[in-house]
């Protein structure tokens, strides 16, 4: 019997250490090639939507999900449907909206944990949304932050921003004029943000700092200008197929130079150790994140099963004979 998980349920059953964990985990499948992923596609709708899927196996677990989502008149429908590779089973359909948020944080996590300087402190967010949200969190959960600025283009949520993951997160959090007023001097600046245009500018970071991009899935967006791209020693990303589609931030900055992409690494091999990260405290690192659906399928496994132990959902009765 296939169960039907509400956001709300999503929201009673997956944690921020438990989606850290499960990205973790299914990178490490990923690079030993147990988890194959499907890059994101989309059909444009009229009137300016869209439909998104992708997909992932977990050959190991016995796992397949699809992401599939709409984004329509200023508002976005996310589900996840979970499936049992042994038995074709339905086994649940999961409201995605909280999941999908956590499980991006949860990616920035990991890579900040794997790229960051290990002595990090200092954090900057541009971009006060809800993404903003568990970006910060992650972050939190894999450093021992002592400090972030934080900027939003509206100053009124900015400072709304800056009080709530303060009192959340027991950090000091300041909200502050502008992107350069954040990112000068941070250890590890992140931007989640829903613009066409950089927002951040290369002139801005310092030495060792570690860049997570994660807002720009477009090819002709991105929210790092040229020179923030081309002084990073490592840049990594999740997939390089959807990269190359999608991250608009190294499509643009590398000007169709096909030996820029050479250098690219994976997340999934620099977690496995398969491929080296940040080799100095020196160094500047990059993790561009467009978001697979190999992540989804982590976490939907996790809500399924909480969701099953607390006795959560409702049974939908398809194909009922």
């Amino acid at each position: 019997m296939t169960l039907h998980i509400s956001e709300a349920e999503v929201r009673a059953t997956l944690t921020m250490a438990t989606a850290i964990e499960a990205v973790e985990e299914i990178s490490r499948k990923q690079a030993s090639g147990e988890t194959i992923v499907h890059p994101r596609r989309r059909f444009e709708l009229p009137g300016g939507g869209f439909f998104h899927y992708m997909a992932a196996a977990d050959y190991a677990g016995g796992y397949i999900a699809m992401k599939q989502y709409t984004y329509s008149r200023g508002l976005v429908r996310f589900l996840v449907p979970l499936y049992a590779m042994a038995t074709g089973e339905l086994l649940a359909m999961i409201e995605a909206d909280y999941m999908g948020q956590l499980r991006t944080g949860a990616a920035t996590g990991v890579a900040t944990k794997y790229l960051a300087r290990s002595e990090a402190r200092i954090a900057a967010i541009i971009g006060t949304g809800g993404q903003a949200r568990t970006q910060l969190e992650a972050i939190a959960a894999v450093r021992k932050l002592e400090f972030v600025r934080a900027y939003g283009r509206d100053g009124g949520r900015r400072v709304k921003f800056a009080k709530e993951m303060s009192e959340r997160l027991g950090i000091a959090i300041a909200a502050v004029d502008s992107a350069a007023d954040a990112v000068r001097g941070a250890d590890i600046v992140t931007t989640a943000t829903t613009t066409t245009l950089p927002v951040l500018n290369g002139a801005d970071l310092g030495h060792g700092v570690h860049v997570n991009a994660i807002g720009a899935n477009h090819a002709n967006k991105r929210e790092l200008d040229e020179e923030a791209v081309a002084s990073a020693d490592v840049i990594v990303v999740d997939s390089i197929e959807q990269s190359r589609q999608e991250a608009g931030d190294l499509i643009i900055a590398f000007h169709g130079d096909e030996t820029c992409w050479t250098g690219v690494k994976r997340l999934s091999e620099v977690v496995a150790g398969m491929a080296p990260g940040r080799t100095s405290d020196s160094e500047v690192t990059l993790f561009k994140s467009n978001g697979i659906a190999s992540w989804d399928l982590a976490v939907a496994v996790k809500v399924y099963a909480a969701a099953r132990e607390k006795g959560l959902g409702r049974e939908l009765p398809f194909w009922r004979e």
